[in-house]
């Protein structure tokens, strides 16, 4: 199907069913219930997980094939920002021409950028990467303030000129983002017994793109332009000796991933019209470097799973609180229950990142394949363990 084979066929439907149905399987506990804590299905979140899952394919398009580690890569992601919301500054609050306007100036900067950085490959290439990115925030973040909004960021106002779109509604407010009048933020709230469903425009939007890019990076994983990726990762200098050049890939790649970056920074724009050069920060760019390798650099879906858990443990466990701790270990005496707070209460709340670093040591020291890897290796469990198993069942039987 889609010109792909059975297996890769099998994963996108996965992946779509899961992305459609994620209303469904982030709310799995009622409203107002003690784990109703857990759940992760309101649009906010839900939108953060497409779009950083978008970043993270992007990303590993580079650094999953070619090897190449890019450390300011958050630079495309506020360049496809910024180019969205001046879109909707001038022409209108349709999300399409922001989005095209978005990945065309980040592939434009990523073609730049990546030209010159690739001269240098290895730890070069990556602190070459980081400088341009810290170049363009504090670009942003002061020298360009008229086109960049300085500190505040750039922000929609009743004062823009939007050619093709009304400057204010009929009750004097901003437009918002919307897709031919589909606008992004609509959502609608479909409640069954005790609980919730939200179900919003916003996200289902990002959540097509997310698999039609996630369909895309299949259709190049598996083609000879990827094959080219993983033998320039293999060993380039063996590469040079049969006579081909590698610098075009490589440099394809480069731009390819940013023009992914600049999607999600697009995206991210037309879920919340509003573009700082916070996004254009280092943290951000090893923010996707650890979405990557915890779910598993050089595989498909390995960085939308690194992309979810990150952000889950950003917005849900770091709102775990030491009065929720007490409430859920209430039924320990006294004594034992204020010493389980105090050994718990480190690694939640605002110490995640404690339990976000200590998965990724051991991520990196016992699974080098991320999550994918573990989850590998549970099935191949699993499928030896029903092996070994049917032979016993056969020699039990009696002899006829």
């Amino acid at each position: 199907m889609l010109g792909l084979d059975k297996k890769d066929t099998t994963l996108l439907l996965i992946v779509a069913v899961l992305t459609m149905c994620a209303p469904f399987l982030l709310n799995p506990f009622p409203e107002g219930s003690g784990m109703a804590q857990f759940n992760a299905g309101y649009p906010d979140l839900m939108q953060r997980f497409v779009i950083f899952g978008i970043f993270a394919i992007g990303f590993n398009i580079l650094f999953g094939l070619t090897g190449y580690l890019s450390f300011g890569h958050a630079a495309f992601l506020g360049v496809g920002s910024y180019a969205a919301v001046w879109m909707f500054k001038l022409l209108s609050m349709n999300v399409l021409p922001a989005i095209v306007l978005a990945v065309i100036m980040s592939g434009l900067f990523a073609m730049l950028i990546g030209f010159i950085s690739l001269r240098r490959s290895g730890i070069y290439f990556s602190i070459l990467t980081l400088a341009f990115a810290q170049m363009m925030f504090a670009l942003a973040y002061s020298v360009l303030t008229p086109i960049t909004g300085g500190e505040t960021g750039l922000q929609l106002a009743l004062s823009d000129p939007r050619i093709l779109g009304a400057s204010a509604t009929a009750e004097g407010n901003i437009p918002v983002p919307a897709l031919f009048g589909l606008e992004m933020r609509s959502s609608t709230v479909w409640e069954v017994g005790a609980w919730k469903f939200t179900f919003n425009t916003g996200y289902y939007f990002c959540a097509v793109i997310m698999l039609v890019s996630f369909f895309l990076a299949i259709r190049i994983f598996r083609s000879p332009f990827g094959m080219m990726l993983r033998a320039i990762k293999s060993n380039q200098q063996r590469l040079r000796y049969t006579g081909l050049n590698p610098k075009p890939y490589t440099l394809a790649a480069f731009v390819i991933s940013g023009m992914y970056a600049g999607l999600a920074g697009a995206l991210m724009a037309s879920m919340d019209p509003l573009a700082g050069a916070e996004r254009m920060f280092w943290t951000a760019s090893g923010e996707v470097v650890l979405m990557t390798i915890l779910g598993g650099a050089g595989t498909l879906i390995g960085p939308v799973l690194g992309a979810g858990v990150i952000k889950y443990m950003e917005n849900i466990v770091s709102k775990i609180n030491s009065d929720i701790l007490h409430g859920w270990f209430a039924f320990l005496p006294d004594g034992l229950e204020d010493f389980v707070v105090a050994i718990i209460y480190p690694f939640i709340g605002k110490g995640w990142h404690l339990t976000l670093g200590l998965m990724f040591m051991l991520v990196v020291i016992f699974l080098p394949g991320g999550l994918v890897e573990g989850g590998q290796r549970i099935a191949r469990a699993f499928r030896r363990g029903k092996k070994n198993e049917a032979p016993k069942a056969a020699s039990t039987e009696p002899a006829e």
